[in-house]
């Protein structure tokens, strides 16, 4: 299994678990778990994910809707990276704009990390 494949499993496992503390962390724990990859390999791992989780259930859509808000907030993050001028971001670089400019992932937050649309 390549790493790719390993993000995305973590991904559902920990999205279709419900848990909120393991959703929580789940983008910060992709990012440190995996720092040699692309920034956008945790986008595309969580989008992957949401794929594999779409279903008739409203339990499976809400876990692959929170997939894909995450997704795009990640995407965002390596934009304005790329703003800043670093190319070719990768998910360390992730872990210090976090820390240094949007804390988002980073924090400590109750159930209402993941934003509803």
């Amino acid at each position: 299994m390549s790493d790719l494949d390993h993000m995305i499993a973590y991904s559902v496992a920990a999205l279709a678990s419900g848990d909120q503390n393991r959703i929580q962390s789940l983008v910060r724990d992709l990012a440190e778990d995996w720092p040699a990859q692309s920034a956008l390999t945790v986008s595309f791992a969580l989008t992957s994910a949401a794929a594999e989780l779409e279903g008739p259930s409203i339990e499976d859509q809400d876990a692959a809707n929170s997939a894909y808000r995450l997704a795009a907030l990640v995407a965002a993050d390596v934009m304005a990276i790329e703003a800043m001028g670093q190319s070719n971001a990768k998910t360390t670089h992730l872990l210090q704009f976090w820390q240094r400019v949007d804390p988002y992932f980073i924090k400590t937050a109750g159930p209402q990390f993941i934003p509803s649309l």
